[in-house]
């Protein structure tokens, strides 16, 4: 293929959400740490997020109005360098997220460089902010960002062969919908709670068509207290 395996692999409660109060009940514990071992076993130099699993879990939140730049930027990617060959791949269309710098370290996670994934809609101060800090970044898409541009770029440019999408459901749908996600994976607590306010496994948040997508089962392990591990390959 001229673009990386996709795995999208999630922690899910009974009633389908993604986050919310149930991570936190006692009984979500062993599908907590055999989410992060399965995360380990995948090996994917790669992860994609979304903007908002972003700026909750790995960004500094959002950056705050920047000073305008004389200078004028192609649209055109931009490789930093690096000392590592693991990446954070941020998608963040018009560049709104805060950095301190180029590299995330979360415990019991390799160190990963960042990879801003923009469309042209970005502003030229936003791309000296990024310059200042030797962020990557690469353009895939005018207005929205294009999943497939960027997935062959990420394989040209990076040479990644394997990456793990993992959310938030907004961004998981975008690749389901683009038929881009060749496995999923979905590590079952059995909880749930009910919060309709919290995000689900796929949504199309408005941005991608309500396209059902089919998958073939692939494999089911039962994990201590109840908890499922379950595999889908694309149908």
């Amino acid at each position: 293929m001229d673009r990386p395996t996709v795995i999208c692999h999630m922690l899910m409660s009974l009633d389908g959400k993604i986050d919310g109060s149930f991570f936190y009940a006692p009984e979500t514990a062993p599908a907590l740490c055999k989410y992060g071992e399965v995360r380990k076993l995948y090996d994917c130099k790669a992860v994609i997020y979304g903007t908002t699993t972003m700026a909750e879990g790995y960004a500094d939140g959002f950056v705050s109005e920047l000073p305008e730049t004389k200078s004028t930027f192609p649209r055109e990617d931009y490789l930093g360098d690096s000392d590592v060959k693991n990446y954070i791949v941020s998608l963040d269309g018009v560049g709104v997220l805060q950095w301190h710098g180029k590299y995330l370290e979360k415990k019991g996670r390799p160190k990963a460089h960042i990879i801003e994934v923009l469309t042209e809609k970005v502003p030229d101060s936003y791309l000296s902010y990024l310059r200042g800090f030797d962020i990557s970044y690469i353009f895939a898409g005018k207005e929205t960002i294009d999943c497939a541009l960027l997935l062959r770029k990420l394989k040209a440019l990076f040479c990644i062969d394997r990456v793990m999408l993992a959310g938030g459901g907004v961004t998981n749908q975008a690749f389901a919908a683009a038929g881009l996600i060749d496995e999923l994976s979905i590590v079952l607590a059995p909880t749930a709670d009910g919060d309709s306010g919290c995000a689900s496994l796929f949504e199309t948040g408005g941005f991608s068509p309500a396209v059902p997508t089919a998958y073939s089962l692939k494999a089911v392990e039962k994990i201590e207290n109840d908890t499922l591990w379950l595999r889908y390959t694309a149908k």
